[in-house]
């Protein structure tokens, strides 16, 4: 077992970190090209994140100098108590234990992701994509020269080179202890370690999130919201479907106007039955589209006939993940942020910012669309779980 490592190490080994990833930048855009030359999918959402370019690089090492930065999450009081028999009881964070990340084609993940559970004083187990292995082969090298320098066991990072059978074998019978697995991924890899997995598992869910473009929408503010909720199309927090108030002003010039910015991106528009009398915009065949998360060239820009009617429809179908209302009336916002039951929700912002660095946790182990445990993204002060310490002199019940 692995004793837990002073923060003044764990911070150092962070902070090599991000030397490290400097000194190797080059090396590690090379080695990626070669997993992107090799790439053979036609999945255009997996190659946008099996890329790592400069800024990818220079966002690796803001991340892990940050986690640095952090005060440590682990031994935080969270609750006192002084029994009337003269026991002291204390509550603070302790860290999980071993956290197993299985991920697809991100090889940010591999430093920011460990970084966060390494951070938070677990070993941390990573499984990632074939299609990235040597990507991340580099950088897990990286991560035990940093351990190696700061005479910590270069065990705390392990990088499990499973294939699919393998990896199904390991989560229904691990061989070491797994105390919590964190899957970062499409709906069919989270399907697959929900099915198999033995120990707890943070589900970060599908997107599919919803923009309500309401009555009294200040409609620049619709325009940008939803065109920059479309601006990145392999992110979990990107936009799909657009529901547009029937008795929106002008909303005849305002979809015209949408409809040939979205093809400037060349956005596959399609619409119900409301919407698909405009030219450019295509019929759906069945309902079942407004369960699809897309990561996709693709939208769905329907009509609403109110904020209820868009409140039970996005609960029906989102990812529970984030939606968004777009108005002035701030008690109709209010009703819409109250009632929807998605992990973020906004008013008047874009959906863009579900992500742990913008909301102010400095970085992500994952966005939960689950409840329990944490909800919405997981920073640093998230993944810790607790312990009672009581201190006695002799009592006994």
């Amino acid at each position: 077992m692995n004793t837990l490592l002073s923060i003044e190490k764990r911070n150092a080994v962070l902070l090599k970190m991000a030397v490290l990833l400097e000194q190797e930048r080059n090396a590690i855009i090379a080695i990626n090209k070669t997993d992107l030359e090799a790439y053979n999918g036609d999945d255009i959402s997996m190659y946008d994140r099996l890329k790592v370019d400069d800024a990818k690089v220079d966002e690796m090492i803001t991340s892990v100098t940050h986690l640095a930065s952090q005060e440590d999450p682990v031994g935080v009081e969270r609750f006192s108590f002084k029994h009337d028999n003269g026991m002291q009881v204390y509550n603070k964070t302790a860290s999980f234990g071993t956290v197993l990340i299985i991920y697809e084609s991100r090889p940010d993940v591999t430093v920011e992701a460990a970084g966060i559970a390494f951070k938070s004083g677990n070993k941390i187990l990573l499984k990632g994509g074939k299609e990235s292995l040597k990507s991340n082969l580099k950088i897990v090298e990286l991560w035990h020269q940093a351990l190696k320098e700061n005479e910590a066991s270069i065990d705390w990072v392990e990088y499990l080179q499973f294939n699919r059978a393998e990896t199904q074998a390991f989560l229904e019978k691990p061989t070491q202890k797994v105390d919590l697995i964190v899957p970062r991924g499409g709906e069919r890899l989270i399907a697959f370690v929900k099915q198999h997995a033995t120990c707890p598992v943070i589900i970060s869910g599908r997107g599919n999130n919803f923009v309500y473009v309401h009555k009294e929408a200040n409609l620049d503010i619709a325009m940008d919201v939803i065109l920059n909720g479309k601006s990145k199309i392999s992110a979990c927090n990107a936009i799909d479907k657009v529901l547009i108030d029937k008795d929106l002003p002008n909303k005849e010039a305002f979809i015209k106007n949408l409809i040939s910015k979205l093809k400037a991106s060349n956005i596959q528009i399609l619409g119900d039955e409301a919407t698909c009398q405009f030219d450019e915009i295509e019929a759906f065949e069945s309902d079942d589209i407004w369960y699809e998360e897309f990561l996709d060239y693709k939208i769905v820009v329907g009509e609403i006939t109110s904020n209820a009617d868009t409140i039970a429809k996005i609960n029906k179908y989102s990812g529970g993940h984030s939606s968004v209302i777009v108005t002035t009336n701030e008690a109709e916002a209010k009703l819409f942020m109250e009632n929807v039951d998605t992990a973020a929700v906004y008013h008047n912002a874009s959906s863009r910012f579900t992500d742990g660095g913008q909301l102010g946790l400095g970085g992500e182990l994952a966005i939960s669309t689950d409840k329990l445990h944490q909800r919405g993204p997981i920073g640093l002060q998230h993944l810790v779980t607790n312990k009672w310490y009581v201190h006695g002199n002799g009592q006994i019940r």
